[in-house]
């Protein structure tokens, strides 16, 4: 735990030496959807994993109404500086990944690198908006839990709803957990967050984009549509992960910490 200049509590782990990667928790989650990539990835990795503002450990200081993607960015590069980082490598889960597109799009002489899991480059439509808006007024009205409930259907492949009932009961305790105002804070950022496209076409750091086969919230066909704006500079592919929804690295964690440990292996070998 850190005070920030602005007084904000952080929570974090920081772990090992190596590669600097900073990996971003999804939306609402915390930091402990990384876990078993952080305990997995121990040789050549210093896994930095942040809990983002208002979310796990870190306290919710001036959130709700107030909050952007590009707060979230320069929350993460402030927790570089703190750890006298230049440069990491950005692995980022749904929100997460919007936040390393933001990070890029602010601080390209920051980014390392970019993995981008279970996201998608697009702003919402006005229909998108209309849903977060609604969302913002049930979890207000019904807290944290409710919309846990009402998340699990989607944030989950059906092999793992099938399959994997203790992913389902983890899943379900780490969104119920947590705040009302952090959950607020980030539908905000999420309803108003840009359009990342032409951010995209921008890259110049080797990328990764990882998806699961069963994801209904960013499917496979955003994946292929981000991979198509990258241009050969990122050197960019999809790895599709089988059998897993939203929460790749929480539904099949040995298959999405295979992937990314070959990904990481390459920065030696390239020179990156």
């Amino acid at each position: 735990m850190i005070d920030t200049a602005s007084n904000r509590r952080v929570g974090f782990d920081d772990e090992g030496d190596g590669l600097a990667v900073v990996f971003l928790h999804g939306f609402p989650h915390d930091r402990s959807l990384w876990s078993q990539q952080r305990i997995a990835l121990a040789h050549g990795v210093r896994r930095i994993v942040p809990d983002l503002r208002g979310f796990g450990a870190s306290n919710a200081v001036d959130i709700v109404g107030n909050i952007s993607m590009d707060d979230y960015a320069d929350d993460v590069i402030s927790l570089l500086d703190t750890l006298d980082i230049d440069r990491a490598v950005l692995c980022g889960l749904s929100m997460g990944g919007y936040i390393a597109m933001a990070i890029w799009r602010r601080y390209p002489d920051r980014v390392r690198g970019l993995v981008l899991c279970d996201t998608k480059a697009t702003a919402d439509d006005d229909a998108g908006k209309a849903m977060r808006n609604e969302t913002i007024a049930f979890v207000r009205a019904e807290g944290s839990g409710a919309l846990a409930e009402r998340q699990l259907p989607k944030m989950l492949g059906a092999t793992t709803h099938a399959q994997r009932p203790a992913v389902v009961d983890e899943m379900r305790a780490m969104m119920a957990r947590q705040s009302v105002d952090a959950m607020v804070g980030a539908l905000t950022a999420l309803r108003d967050r840009p359009d990342s496209r032409a951010t995209l076409s921008t890259i110049t750091v080797p990328t990764l984009i990882i998806v699961g086969d069963e994801d209904a919230l960013t499917p496979q066909t955003d994946a292929e549509r981000m991979l198509e704006l990258l241009p050969p500079s990122a050197g960019a592919r999809i790895e599709v992960i089988a059998a897993a929804g939203h929460v790749t690295c929480v539904e099949r964690p040995a298959a999405v910490t295979h992937v990314l440990a070959d990904f990481f292996a390459s920065f030696d070998v390239l020179g990156h």
